[in-house]
């Protein structure tokens, strides 16, 4: 540490655990961040400030190189130049009149400025996040990004969009098309069909939740067993009887909410292959809105603060039962054409999917059906649009597109 900086730890820093599962499985990052309090001032700092930071003193942020300019240093002299890539860091740098607090995984300017770097790829420019008074960053994101940098993520070259067995119910949120329930069982196995419902993409509930829900709605239908999984730490996820319940199921269903909770609990698990393994098996994995765009390669609206812009560094990582996808919803009734054209511009190796409420695609092999009072729009920025039209293809209720091929096909 640089011997001008001073910091408080409160208590002691969460352990950061990796993934098993292969050399695409990302190093899991504890989404925690830490218990209790970091602060961090410069010498120039409010005097309460560095009083705080003085009791810390030898404590450190995880994941982060921190520097504190001196007076009259340029900023910017030393990051993001001092980034190395394959370190996945992120850099956090101190004007000296600056002040900063972490408090988990929030990080929050107390005084002056305070800038966040990323680390220069092949891919993606150095990245600077500056930030001031009051200005409040997510470091678990900023980690994420940091590793995914190293990774090579986004990759120039995606998977191919298909599903070898199995089915994927894709969702854009807003109610379920007409029959969904039952159809959904029935590709489960119907009255044999064990299901699992995940609802972790929602805040945890501070009262007892309703009786019923969707997991009452597939008892319903005809399953012959259906399990609700709450976990949402390490400990939960990879606990006997979650791991138990996804070894045996024969569908999954993943709830509404943010999708960035599924990141948090799921990514680089030994839930994530039982996952896969349902599919395997020819089972069902399906969900709605959070559920529907967690199904991707790509994950679009990721952010934790807001989900207002598609792509959030961090939390672009889906969980990837549809390769070389990009999944939006809610698409035409919160008006979101424009963002997935730009997310294609971005990252045009990816097929850009957005789902109307209460439309679904459903995904056998590499054609996806259009189900729903809405429309399934198909976004292909490797193909220029005929001057005057839309740069995608929107398809209603029974139309068919080729992900592989990125085309319509015909009605049967």
């Amino acid at each position: 540490m640089y011997s001008r900086l001073t910091l408080l730890c409160t208590m002691s820093l969460l352990p950061v655990v990796l993934a098993a599962g292969g050399d695409k499985a990302p190093a899991r990052i504890d989404p925690a961040g830490i218990e209790g309090e970091v602060v961090l001032a410069g010498p120039d700092a409010p005097e309460a400030m560095r009083e705080r930071a003085a009791e810390g003193k030898g404590a450190s942020i995880p994941g982060a190189v921190v520097h504190v300019r001196k007076a009259g240093e340029k900023a910017g002299s030393r990051f993001p130049k001092a980034l190395k890539v394959g370190e996945a860091k992120v850099g956090v740098e101190l004007a000296a009149d600056a002040a900063l607090s972490l408090k988990g995984r929030t990080i929050r300017v107390l005084a002056g400025e305070v800038r966040l770097h990323l680390a220069a790829t092949k891919a993606r420019p150095a990245r600077t996040i500056t930030l001031t008074a009051k200005g409040r960053e997510d470091l678990t994101a900023l980690r994420r990004a940091a590793r995914d940098r190293a990774d090579g993520f986004p990759p120039a070259k995606v998977g191919v969009p298909s599903v070898p067995k199995g089915t994927l119910v894709i969702i854009g949120g807003g109610g379920m098309p007409k029959g969904m329930i039952e159809r959904f069982v029935e590709l489960a196995g119907g009255k044999k069909a064990k299901i699992v419902v995940l609802p972790t993409a929602m805040p945890e509930p501070k009262s007892k939740p309703k009786k019923g829900g969707i997991a009452g709605a597939f008892t319903k239908a005809g399953a012959a067993k259906v399990a609700t999984l709450k976990g949402r730490t390490l400990a939960e996820v990879e606990g006997k009887e979650s791991l138990a319940a996804l070894g045996e199921a024969t569908g999954i269903w993943f709830g509404g909410g943010r999708q960035w909770h599924f990141v948090d609990a799921y990514e680089g698990t030994k839930a994530v292959p039982l996952m896969f393994d349902v599919l395997k098996r020819g089972g069902v994995i399906g969900g709605s809105s959070a559920g529907a765009t967690i199904q991707g390669e790509y994950l679009c609206r990721g952010g934790v603060f807001t989900n207002f812009d598609i792509a959030y560094e961090g939390y672009e990582r889906g969980l990837n039962f549809l390769p070389g996808v990009a999944i939006d919803q809610h698409f035409a009734q919160r008006k979101r054409f424009k963002d997935m054209t730009a997310l294609m511009a971005k990252y045009p190796q990816y097929l850009g999917i957005g789902l109307d409420e209460a439309t679904a695609i459903v995904v056998k092999g590499s054609v996806a059906e259009v189900t729903g009072r809405g429309k399934a729009h198909f976004y292909d920025a490797r193909r220029k649009p005929e001057e005057g039209k839309p740069d995608h293809e929107s398809l209603a209720d029974g139309g068919r597109y080729d992900l592989k091929e990125r085309k319509a096909l015909a009605r049967p």
